[in-house]
């Protein structure tokens, strides 16, 4: 079939399909684009013809920003259980190294996203072109090298016969859960327009089965013989415990053994937060609950976790001197960290074959008490009746309020993912979205978007600082245009709340944390800036709601909940607002000499939370 490199591209990812326990759905479920020289006459105009013709199936979403498509490819995916996911198209040069922020992000968390960023001339016939980055140490160097490091699985198309082998290389990275991530395949501008007799056999439907690997007998012997001897069990479950669906498995060997369930931001929703075994988020902003049966626990069972510094507070969560690791994870790197006795299996199965291996076991430990206890400070934060501006905790808990069951919260970075490990109330294992291992500002609106493409079905709440919402708003406008409903909970605290906070305990003073005027000394200490992001916001297309009180605030997401278009709902908080302590740290450097005694003060005390510090081996 003769066809340009980038027809075939268009017309291969159409026919493309992924299945698992006999449910089958697309796997490029569309694809998001920004047209420039490089891309306008290639995959664009394959993904017109496509359109025009009907020669493939594949919808096209024109997005406004670049790293931003990937942060909905992204979203996409994650809601999709890496199943289905979004690939994502750019112009030469910066276009396409707009994507790195957003390739960054999906492979740190472990999601399928398809990047096709342009690339200079393959033939090189009138060097150097606009945008193009000249390396004197080779000629097939471009800017696009960079994707590289970030991507689990990296080509560059110089020849159209290059081209098969590559894209079935991307769909086996891609939906291989123990391998997944972003993966770039570079198309040259002048090859994406090349035509080629390719075979018609790339073209056939293919079905790409993800599969459930079983744990090895041996392993879950020696497994189950570690949590037979513990005294104090804890178990974390990550993000991979909700990826395979393992939600019944979960509870129903947490039940079985009495075991305590903490979780990661990833995992939080694995179990609901009033299931009896639930006591929250472990480590750096998890709940004093989770924390004190991590420090006392003697054997802790990861279910897909990758142990992140938040979810070990930085190596000092585990603190018994004892403790041993069983590790449940698809992915060996995973699984075989901290020592562990590592059980290389998807989540869902490696639980049903535990479960049945302590089949009669059953640990007797106290903590139910805690948890209510824990839950009346949460009741307290929710309420808390702060004043003149509502304190941030008060919104969260609005919005949880609001939250019916099957509504997701977005959220990404500031202080907002803290407070929400710490304070939210999951109930369904896809209500709580904060990207949390790359916490990249911006990523929630954007993110949204992807989430709310996947299920149309859930009302979907960004929550978004003004931070964040001044570094990436745009996608309200593909939002608007695609008329997709969103609910935007826009949190104005004129400047960086979590930073600020942070950059008072290491002695820094807030310094450059604020959005206000430069004063007379020269720092940032002058009046508050005049930025009305609501009337912003009202300029890209959103239904905009103004609020002053939390009783505002409840009867503002009633009215977006009740909308039929996207809508914002505006409130200014106070960034010094108190929180419920984790009781745990995190661990960042505090400089070691000063002038300053607010610093001096911080790094004594940061060497003294250091000394916590402990590897397990």
């Amino acid at each position: 079939m003769r066809l340009t490199v980038a027809q075939a591209v268009v017309r291969f990812l159409a026919s493309q399909w992924t299945e698992r326990d006999g449910v089958e759905q697309r796997a490029i479920a569309g694809t998001f684009g920004i047209f420039g020289h490089g891309n306008v006459a290639g995959i664009g105009q394959a993904l017109l013809q496509a359109q025009r013709t009907g020669e493939a199936d594949m919808p096209y979403h024109l997005a406004r920003n670049e790293q931003a498509m990937v942060h909905a490819a992204a979203g996409y995916a994650k809601m999709k259980n890496r199943l289905s996911a979004m690939a994502c198209t750019a112009s030469i040069g910066p276009g396409s190294t707009n994507m790195l922020t957003g390739a960054a992000l999906a492979t740190v968390n472990r999601l399928p996203v398809l990047l096709l960023p342009s690339d200079v001339f393959a033939t090189r016939v009138a060097p150097p072109v606009l945008q193009e980055l000249e390396d004197p140490r080779s000629y097939d160097v471009s800017v696009n090298d960079a994707f590289r490091p970030l991507s689990r699985f990296f080509d560059r198309i110089w020849r159209p016969e290059q081209l098969p082998p590559a894209l079935l290389a991307a769909m086996r990275v891609l939906f291989d859960p123990a391998e997944t991530g972003a993966v770039t395949l570079c198309l040259p501008q002048d090859v994406q327009a090349e035509a080629y007799d390719f075979p018609d056999e790339l073209f056939e439907r293919r079905v790409w089965h993800v599969a459930r690997p079983a744990p090895e007998p041996a392993a879950v012997a020696r497994a189950a013989e570690v949590i037979r001897t513990a005294r104090r069990p804890l178990i974390v479950a990550g993000g991979g415990a909700i990826y395979s669906e393992a939600s019944a498995e979960l509870d129903a060997f947490a039940r079985a053994t009495g075991i305590p369930v903490a979780d990661t931001h990833a995992g939080k929703g694995a179990v609901g937060w009033d299931h009896p075994n639930s006591v929250g988020g472990v480590g750096s902003t998890g709940t004093p609950v989770a924390n004190r049966l991590a420090r006392e626990a003697d054997v802790i069972i990861g279910v897909g976790t990758r142990y992140s510094d938040f979810t070990t507070a930085s190596h000092t969560a585990f603190a018994n001197p004892d403790v041993r690791f069983v590790n449940l994870n698809v992915a060996a790197f995973d699984a075989y960290k901290k020592a562990a006795t590592a059980l290389v299996a998807d989540a869902r199965a490696g639980l049903a074959a535990l479960t049945g291996a302590l089949d009669g076991v059953r640990f007797d430990l106290d903590y139910a008490g805690d948890v209510a206890a824990w839950q009346g400070r949460v009741e307290e934060a929710y309420h808390l009746g702060h004043g003149p501006l509502p304190a941030q905790s008060e919104v969260i808990g609005a919005v949880n309020d609001a939250c019916g069951e099957r509504d997701v919260v977005v959220q990404a970075a500031g202080s907002m993912p803290g407070d929400l490990q710490l304070l939210w109330r999951a109930r369904d294992p896809k209500q709580y979205h904060v990207e949390y291992g790359y916490s990249c500002m911006g990523f929630e609106i954007a993110g949204a978007l992807g989430i709310k493409m996947a299920d149309p079905s859930r009302e979907v709440y960004a929550l978004v600082g003004d931070g964040s919402y001044l570094m990436m708003a745009q996608e309200i406008v593909t939002a608007v245009a695609d008329g997709l409903k969103l609910v935007i909970v826009l949190v104005q605290n004129h400047g960086f709340a979590s930073i600020g906070a942070l950059s008072e305990s290491l002695g820094s003073q807030r310094f450059g944390t604020s959005y206000r005027y430069r004063g007379g000394d020269d720092d940032y200490d002058g009046g508050y800036l005049p930025v009305d992001l609501a009337a912003n916001a009202e300029s890209l297309g959103a239904a905009v709601i103004r609020c002053r009180t939390i009783a505002d605030l409840t009867e503002g997401l009633k009215q977006a909940r009740d909308a039929d278009r996207l809508t914002v709902v505006h409130i200014e908080t106070d960034p010094l607002s108190p929180v419920p302590s984790s009781e745990s740290w995190w661990d960042v450097p505090v400089s070691e000499v000063s002038e300053l005694e607010s610093t001096r003060a911080a790094r004594t005390a940061y060497e003294a939370a250091k000394r916590a510090q402990r590897d397990h081996l």
